[in-house]
């Protein structure tokens, strides 16, 4: 894999260091739950949660709110501490990959999918094992699929909207279609329909996925940066005393 070279004015504070913080308090900022300084999703449009970025004590116990106490909670773009009382349910190595060379192109057999074809996104979804796909995911951007004898065979859509970016995810083929170039197809597809609104393409995958990155980067993404997958549990009582209630 080759090194992350971030972009031109790259730091501490870019938009993809925080992507999920960047959408909901831009682009997505119309499906934003707050409390405090904490926003997450709708729990039918996205599991991922937002802090700060430089959580305090107040915005843990405004999550701890938000989400209600044992609920599992992903964070989004989070490197931080954990206090103290909170498990960590999961944690795996990723990585973020931006377009630099793309050959992004429409594709004449791809067909957006909307609400009604939510119930065959979610069997695939369930089949291929891409990530979260939930019944309302699909109003965060456009998704393409392949359909081979009337049934969805592929897809690939738009997730997280930092301001001038958007994730490509849910990228999955029916393995009885895997070896034909679907979702190199679909990949590039979507990518086309965010650079023709002016934005670029980005996506994450596991840091262990060697298939999946090995493609990235021959359809010309670059590995802009190093991450962390996490989830926590939020306690029962928080380190300062103060109950988890939810609101």
């Amino acid at each position: 894999m080759s090194e992350p070279n971030p972009p031109a004015g790259a730091g501490p504070e870019h938009v993809l260091d925080h992507p999920a913080l960047a959408s909901l308090t831009g682009p997505h900022a119309r499906f934003a739950e707050r409390r405090g300084r904490v926003l997450r999703y709708p729990l039918d449009v996205s599991p991922w949660l937002a802090l700060p970025e430089d959580p305090d004590a107040d915005d843990w116990a405004d999550l701890a709110a938000l989400a209600g106490p044992g609920a599992e909670v992903p964070l989004a773009g989070f490197g931080g501490q954990v206090p103290r009382g909170w498990e960590v349910t999961f944690r795996m190595a990723g990585v973020q990959f931006v377009d630099e060379s793309l050959a992004a192109a429409p594709d004449a057999e791809a067909v957006r999918l909307g609400p009604a074809d939510v119930p065959e996104m979610t069997d695939l979804v369930e089949r291929t094992k891409p990530g979260p796909f939930l019944p309302r995911t699909v109003e965060l951007g456009t998704y393409l699929g392949i359909r081979r004898g009337g049934a969805l065979v592929a897809m690939a859509g738009e997730r997280l909207h930092p301001p001038g970016w958007t994730e490509i995810s849910a990228v999955c083929t029916d393995p009885l279609f895997r070896g034909e170039g679907l979702a190199t197809r679909l990949i590039l597809a979507v990518a086309h329909g965010i650079r023709a609104r002016g934005e670029t393409p980005f996506l994450h995958t596991g840091a262990e996925n060697t298939n999946a990155i090995r493609l990235y980067e021959s359809l010309g993404f670059r590995l802009r940066r190093r991450t962390v997958f996490l989830a926590v549990r939020v306690p029962q009582r928080l380190a300062d005393g103060r109950e988890a209630v939810p609101v």
